[in-house]
């Protein structure tokens, strides 16, 4: 892999799936000159960068979007400045007027065990004109008379969310009733039947919980003064995780009754919700957890009985079953008064529950999390109509949160509507209607001009065995291809060169109708989702990790004074930044060359057009480990893999121009390092010597060149200053010609190829890689030692866990999220300088010996953490503790103290093997660091330096050279 293309696709994170707004295209395209400022910055009057201003709605456009002359207007609504385009006002008028102020889904999930029937259709090429016509007048009819009822519907929606909703077929809002005897409590906010919808006046049923013919409705439940010496309570709730028969055919007012689940693996207060009236006794499914909770005691002691009866079934296949339960007391002598503890407890519970509102999806609860807590933190990074678009969405109902965010985390960006599955979601087409008058996906159809869209992502959504239909109607019987890729690229380039020009009609008619993240949606949720966890590493899978316990992160306080972008258009620079990357990105995989040109010129106009950074201290100022967060960082970044690029295809002058770039607009950056000496090796390449020398000379002194790359730059220098260039010895010689003990051991080779892993034949004949090789001779004939194979692994986890309180202390702006593994300031000199003091008081303790009892305290307490560096699984605390018993306390903290002070320049390059003995049964032990090289194999710079730095610390350190049998006669 290309040098920087990983830490480029790591910074990238999750793809976006909406086409590159019109100006970033612009500048993208080979025919247009590079602007000398940001397109991020002349957009930063309303929208979102890529979605802004102009485009403040939801496009859907697919290549285009708006064109860059539309004139303005005014919308007569919010008194926006909106493009003139018909598009653009119409979507926006949506938003304004509505908002009141799986790939092709089939795959199962552990939420979704449920497949549906695929739409196929297979029109003849004939008269599938007059078919695609005659269903584009009855969709444009379905889809008017939908958005009409929605416009209906949702005039108030912040109101409507407030008390029972009206657009949410088979939602159920009324709340538990509770009586005395025979008496049923109706809260205040239930809807009896025969009510009307205030907006649409259109008659409105709902569930009622008074529907039993002899029960009458009592006064509230604060009004009960003597509830709790109540013998009889009837509580209003619903069956969960139901499981239905098809020989069960449910009615109201039928019979349920209620035995425990002791066994059941997942909640042992479980309660199983039996059918009555079938002979069996039929299981429908189980109460609510929170009320088995308090009701399974009563039931195991028989203090109650339970009975009940269906109160109203479900509009939707899989809505929510509404029951009453009649819980009985009953006096026992046994113990009276704990039997009156669990009563009370039961009262008390059913007070404050409600047991007939839905549980809100994990996922669902989280995305709304997340959406609220950037608004909090991050409001000024968002104009008002993005605010008030991404507000809108918890006024959508739970069907379309639920959809939203299902579609979201797929890859996409084209889904089949009629594969879309999923338990949860009790109306697919009110919810997809819903979030496609929201703005918030896009829907194809034949009622839409495909020519917006990329045809290429409209053709992923179609199988292999349906593009050769295609084809096969096309080209008759002619069709050779066979692979999906060679299927799209011939489909495609019969619809560019007009032979198919009725290829989206074909495609629809296989597929249906198909929806997609609207482009303002995916652009502000990109925005969300970076900002909450402020990587591209994390997405919504790390809150279900930590709900499922399979993750842990560390305890620490947040004390937030700075946020990692200070202005808006700090934000919009970034964004903007990162979809380079991500254009180049998708340009190296798709082997686009000249694209990827275009990507390098672009980063290099926008790095020349950006100042230097200040190198500010005040406490005004924001912390300098927060420049990751620039788009002059990313800019760095791209640049640096063009140096790669540049140097792969031998155009040295280029990658030179890009290197002093980069050194003289970026003064303090541990890759400077890199850099100089890239630029010493290309200009040698060009044959310009006296130059390449000046450079690495000037590199040596760089305070920002630190390890492996200081020393290749130290070695070139010895190489290239030979008289007549250079008289005078530098005075860093002898310690870079220092000699590294070496240990050469033979192995029976199973193969020696040049590139490929070598493997030999181990002492005890199984074969082995040369790590394996070398720790079994020092077991054996090197000496009796123990060891392990983890490169620098274990001494990251050893710095993890002695350093703990170190590094997860209270330090301004270090955590800004809940879901660090680290301080942001750790890769940079602020994590030692900020904590100097309580570093060093903490390394004297390692000094003093007493690194083992720490390291054992911080073992027991924070076990299973996740951590930056810390690998539980791979090392055992008694390896650990015998570690840090043979080093010695005194190496231990110099080791410690050069990792704090420099973690990034040193966390990589360790010795493959680290060996330990013990020389007395009083616990006198010693260490051995070893670098193992197979045959042909070379000590790289960065190991080098390790192993002179280990040396200066008193380490016992070599290098083990493996080396083929040699026959002899």
């Amino acid at each position: 892999m290309l040098t920087g293309r990983e830490s480029l696709v790591r910074l990238i994170g999750r793809r976006r799936r909406s086409p590159l707004p019109a100006s970033l295209a612009a500048v993208l395209s080979p025919s247009s000159p590079f602007p000398a400022a940001s397109t991020a910055q002349a957009d930063d009057g309303g929208g979102s960068g890529e979605a802004a201003g102009a485009e403040a709605g939801p496009s859907s456009g697919g290549s285009g979007g708006v064109g860059v002359s539309a004139e303005w207007v005014s919308c007569p609504v919010c008194g926006e400045s909106i493009r003139g385009s018909d598009y653009c006002v119409n979507t926006h008028l949506d938003i304004c007027l509505t908002r009141g102020t799986k790939r092709k889904l089939t795959q199962s999930t552990l939420l979704n065990f449920r497949f549906s029937k695929k739409v196929s259709a297979e029109p003849a090429s004939n008269n599938l004109k007059n078919e695609i016509e005659t269903e584009s007048v009855k969709q444009i009819d379905e889809d008017l008379s939908r958005d009409q009822a929605f416009f209906s519907l949702d005039i108030d929606i912040e109101g409507s969310k407030t008390g029972p909703s009206l657009s949410s077929p088979g939602c159920l809002n009324g709340l538990l009733g509770i009586s005395k005897t025979i008496s049923t409590y109706v809260p205040s906010n239930t809807l009896l039947p025969n009510v009307k919808d205030d907006v649409s006046n259109v008659p409105v049923e709902h569930y009622s919980s008074s529907r039993h013919p002899t029960m009458a409705t009592s006064r509230s439940i604060d009004a009960c003064a003597d509830l709790d010496s109540s013998t009889i309570i009837a509580v209003d709730t619903v069956i969960v995780g139901r499981r239905f028969h098809e020989n069960i055919e449910l009615r109201e007012d039928a019979g349920i009754t209620f035995q425990r689940d002791p066994q059941n693996a997942k909640d042992s207060d479980a309660i199983k919700v039996l059918y009555a009236a079938s002979e069996c006794e039929e299981m429908l499914g189980y109460l609510p957890r929170e009320l088995a909770k308090v009701l399974a005691p009563l039931m195991d002691r028989q203090y109650v009985e339970c009975e009940g009866y269906v109160v109203g079934l479900p509009e939707q296949q899989l809505g929510n079953v509404l029951i009453q339960i009649t819980v009985q007391k009953y006096q026992r002598n046994d113990d009276p008064k704990y039997s009156q503890s669990l009563w009370e407890k039961f009262i008390s519970t059913i007070k404050s529950g409600n047991f007939q509102r839905p549980t809100i999806a994990r996922y669902q609860k989280n995305f709304n999390l997340m959406i609220s807590d950037v608004i909090a933190n991050h409001t000024h990074v968002f104009s008002d109509i993005e605010k008030s678009f991404l507000a809108s969405f918890k006024s959508l109902s739970d069907d379309g949160q639920h959809l939203f965010v299902r579609i979201y985390t797929r890859k996409g960006p084209w889904f089949r509507k009629s594969t879309i599955s999923y338990r949860e979601i009790l109306d697919l087409e009110h919810a997809a209607m819903e979030l496609k008058v929201a703005g918030y996906i896009d829907m194809l159809s034949c009622t839409v001009d495909p020519s917006e869209y990329d045809m290429k992502e409209i053709l992923d959504v179609l199988s292999v065995p349906e593009m050769k239909e295609i084809l096969k109607e096309l080209q008759k019987d002619k069709t050779t291809c066979t692979r999906r890729h060679e299927l799209v690229c011939t489909l495609l380039s019969l619809y560019h060169n007009g032979t198919c020009s009725s290829l989206p009609e074909r495609i629809l008619k296989l597929t249906g109708t198909c929806i997609r993240i609207s482009k303002m949606a995916d652009e502000l949720l990109w925005r969300i989702q970076r900002l909450f966890f402020l990587n591209g590493d994390q997405d919504l899978s790390s809150f279900l990790l930590v709900e499922f316990g399979v993750v842990k992160f560390p305890d620490y306080a947040r004390s937030i004074s700075h946020r990692p972008f200070q202005e808006r258009s700090d934000m919009l620079e970034y964004e903007e930044a990162i979809r380079v990357a991500q254009v180049m990105d998708e340009s190296l995989d798709n082997n686009n060359m000249d694209l990827v040109t275009r990507c390098i010129d672009l980063s290099e106009n926008r790095l020349c057009a950006m100042s230097k950074p200040e190198n500010a201290t005040s406490p005004e100022h924001p912390p300098s480990f927060f420049s990751r967060f620039s788009a002059s960082w990313v800019y760095s970044k791209i640049l640096t893999l063009g140096v790669s690029v540049y140097e792969r295809d031998r155009r040295y002058e280029d990658a030179i121009r890009i290197l002093k770039i980069l050194l003289s607009k970026i003064p303090c950056d541990r890759r400077r390092g890199y850099w100089t000496l890239r630029l010493s090796v290309d200009l040698e390449h060009m044959g310009r010597p006296n130059e390449s020398i000046s450079i690495s000379e000037g590199g040596v002194i760089d305070p920002w060149v630190r390890a492996g790359s200081k020393l290749a730059l130290q070695r070139r220098v010895l190489r290239l200053s030979k008289p007549p260039r250079r008289w005078k010895i530098p005075s860093y010689a002898n310690y870079v010609k220092r000699n590294i003990k070496e240990v050469n051991i033979e192995g029976r080779p199973l193969n020696c190829e040049t590139g490929a892993k070598n493997l030999f034949y181990g002492y005890d004949g199984e074969l082995c890689g040369v790590e394996q090789l070398a720790l079994q001779y020092y077991a054996d004939e090197g000496g009796g030692w123990q060891g392990t194979h983890s490169e620098g692994g274990i001494w990251m986890t050893i710095f993890g866990l002695l350093m703990w309180d170190i590094m997860f202390s209270d330090i301004q702006d270090v955590f800004q999220s809940k879901f660090q593994m680290a301080p942001l300031d750790l890769e940079t000199d602020d994590f030692y300088k900020s904590r100097k003091d309580l570093a060093e008081s903490h390394l004297k303790k390692i000094q003093d010996g007493m690194a083992e009892e720490m390291l054992i305290i911080s073992w027991e307490l924070h076990q299973g953490t996740t951590c930056h560096g810390v690998n539980w699984d791979r090392h055992s605390l008694t390896d650990l503790r015998a570690v840090v018993a043979c080093i010695g306390g005194h190496r231990l903290a110099l080791l410690l103290r050069h990792l704090a002070v420099d973690y990034r320049s040193w966390s990589s390059g360790m010795p493959d093997l680290l060996l330990w003995r013990f020389l007395d049964e009083r616990g006198g032990g010693e260490a051995k660091l070893v670098e193992v090289k197979g045959p042909r194999d070379q000590l790289s710079e960065q190991q080098r330096a390790w192993i002179l730095v280990l040396m200066d610390f008193g380490f016992d350190v070599e290098v083990c050279k493996v080396s083929p049998v040699v026959k002899r006669r």
